[in-house]
């Protein structure tokens, strides 16, 4: 099949880097720190900024120092990320018809993406670029303005339960997801990895989907 756009949005962790052990390690590690269940953090982790979630679990006086120190774990694991397949060779044949749009922070999602090879396109939203997290849509309009392109022009690419909700919320030509757990997720098409995704200039085609939407 084939989702006709002129440019793409991707959400990182799980989409573009597997990061998924390395935040399930950093976060665990926190949690204990804090005196927070582990289970209980790394149940509503996905798809959400840290400081939100640092939010849920810890006082309002901690919030601060409990973010910084999230951060500083996660930015010393980064080494540990690994490219999901077919990113690479995917956001290359992009050219600069791409943009980021992540929950991570800045140096946290500079380092992932080193890490795998994966240079920063020109747009980045992070999640301190926005004043709401996902699942709002705010990063993939405000991604999406800053390229120039409608937003009804885009394909997202998601894999969490909130970033898929902030793709469909964006209302963009097609929200993918990625990897098995967004078969748990409303998105109408679903592939494995980025392997099964090409661009031809005028859209993303994919093939061997897991999921694609009803005839």
């Amino acid at each position: 099949m084939k989702l006709g756009c002129e440019a793409v949005l991707f959400d990182m962790d799980g989409v573009l880097t597997d990061s998924t052990v390395a935040a399930e390690r950093a976060w665990t590690q926190w949690a204990s720190e804090y005196g927070v269940d582990p289970a209980l953090v790394l149940s509503g982790l996905h798809g959400r900024r840290a400081a939100d979630t640092v939010r849920m679990h810890v006082a309002a006086e901690l919030w601060d120092s409990a973010l910084q120190r999230i951060n500083a774990i996660e930015l010393a694991d980064s080494g540990a990320t690994e490219a999901i397949p077919g990113a690479v060779a995917l956001v290359e044949s992009l050219g600069a018809g791409w943009a980021l749009v992540t929950s991570a922070p800045v140096s946290l999602l500079e380092a992932r993406l080193a890490a795998v090879g994966i240079p920063l396109p020109g747009v980045v939203i992070s999640g301190d670029s926005v004043s709401a997290g996902k699942p709002s849509p705010e990063g993939y309009l405000t991604a999406a303005s800053k390229l120039g392109v409608p937003i009804s022009r885009c394909v997202v690419f998601e894999d969490s339960g909130n970033g898929v909700a902030a793709g469909i919320a964006a209302s963009p030509a097609g929200v993918v997801g990625v990897g098995v757990g967004a078969l748990e997720t409303p998105a109408e098409v679903v592939v494995a990895d980025l392997r099964a995704v090409s661009w031809g200039g005028d859209g993303v085609s994919i093939s061997g989907a897991l999921r694609v939407p009803a005839s």
